[in-house]
């Protein structure tokens, strides 16, 4: 094992990360216990499909559940559903759930994940407000895609637009309304931003950015958004995606740093060295941009830094870190971005932004590549993300000349 003997591994949470953890462990080599803990009342899915497949009905249940009870079982976890960790003592290397047990363990993984950033306005907790973060989310708002009636996406992030998608392949009418100047203002650059809207604004959604919220309207349920220029959206129903905010409370009440999220090493470590945070509750180094660190919003996360938990944990080496990739998936058009555009001094289009086929290449001052995002590109991406990795150089009239290859430039970048 690693540094302490570990007999006993704990994980606080049941998501994506928390899958990862017991497959890794269990493939490590490791045989001792392990006790998941749940919030939610079912076995742990993906979230990802929630505002995509599943919401339109195209994916089911039993395809988004990532590990049935009946296999979390046969790898010897002890799985408790619908059950929150309460509190954590550090000295006596115990938790306590909601349940009123208590757990011991060796090694403590604090997976808890985020929960959504609610709408701070009067009228936000009327009958037909939404937000998507759970299956019981999706459920609640799938009733809602009626051909004809009128949608309010409040939030133009990868959420609001992916869901905004959703509503309008269901022949809603769909306005999307973000206080930024510009849609995924906080996730990429304006070419990106510009390319998203006029996608949509193509698909028939109305994009009003730079445009607040004052209140929601209706008796009981939702009939109205007024926004802070004075106009009154009409509302069959209104999404909220402004964020989501994680969930550190048992790290900060047990004294571990907290930073944006439960400040962890680069093998997912707390400053309790018992005690690992992996996925959206956690803030990370990010190895591939010297000195930054972050809290990273995606399943590429949330599984690497399981497998370096595990592997510390099992005193093994550490797993090799890729630059963070995420992806989103709206009407025809599949977005693919590897590693991360904040700090970019330029951005290189290559290919066609009319044909729905093109890449956006972020570079710095010195021509390093930070970023790339992918649409319908896949070669662009996967070279990309080599690219970064490596921290080359990219000469830039190379990556916007179609006729030199992504397998050349990856041979020869400069």
């Amino acid at each position: 094992m690693g540094q302490f003997p570990v007999h006993s591994v704990v994980i606080a949470g049941a998501g994506q990360a928390a899958v990862q953890a017991v497959t890794s462990l269990r493939a490590g080599g490791y045989a001792g216990a392990i006790t998941m803990i749940g919030a939610e009342p079912v076995a742990p899915y993906q979230r990802p499909p929630l505002s995509k497949a599943y919401l339109s009905g195209a994916m089911s249940l039993e395809r988004v559940v990532l590990k049935p009870v009946e296999a979390l079982v046969d790898e010897g976890v002890t799985f408790i559903p619908d059950t929150r960790v309460l509190h954590l003592d550090r000295m006596a290397r115990t938790v306590q759930a909601s349940d009123a047990t208590m757990h011991g363990y060796d090694a403590l993984i604090i997976a808890t994940g985020s929960h959504v950033r609610k709408l701070p306005v009067e009228g936000a907790d009327l009958d037909g407000v939404h937000y998507l973060r759970s299956v019981t989310d999706a459920d609640g708002l799938r009733p809602e895609l009626v051909a004809g009636r009128k949608m309010v996406v409040i939030g133009g992030g990868y959420i609001g637009l992916e869901v905004a998608a959703v509503a309008r392949k269901a022949a809603m009418e769909v306005t999307v309304v973000e206080a930024m100047p510009r849609v995924l203002a906080r996730v990429t650059t304006p070419q990106v931003s510009a390319f998203y809207e006029a996608l949509h604004r193509a698909e028939g959604v109305t994009i009003l950015t730079g445009t607040g919220v004052v209140r929601l309207t209706g008796a009981g349920r939702v009939d109205g958004v007024v926004l802070d220029d004075g106009r009154v959206l009409s509302a069959d129903a209104v999404v909220v995606g402004i964020g989501i905010i994680p969930h550190t409370d048992l790290a900060a009440d047990a004294d571990l740093d907290v930073d944006n999220g439960i400040s962890t090493d680069e093998d997912a470590r707390t400053s309790d060295p018992r005690i690992f945070a992996i996925g959206d509750c956690a803030s990370r180094p990010l190895v591939h941009y010297h000195g930054r660190r972050a809290r990273l919003e995606s399943v590429h996360n949330a599984l690497e830094q399981a497998k370096l938990a595990a592997a510390a944990i099992l005193g093994q080496p550490r797993p090799v870190v890729e630059p963070p990739w995420f992806w989103s998936d709206q009407y025809d058009v599949k977005l693919q971005t590897a590693g991360l555009s904040g700090g970019a001094a330029m951005t290189i289009i290559r290919g066609d932004r009319d044909a729905r086929r093109f890449a956006a290449f972020h570079l710095d001052g010195d021509s390093r590549l930070l970023a790339v995002d992918a649409i319908n590109a896949p070669p662009e991406f996967v070279v990309g993300k080599q690219l970064i990795a490596r921290g080359s150089k990219v000469a830039p009239e190379k990556l916007g000349d179609m006729s030199v290859s992504m397998k050349q430039i990856a041979a020869d970048p400069h």
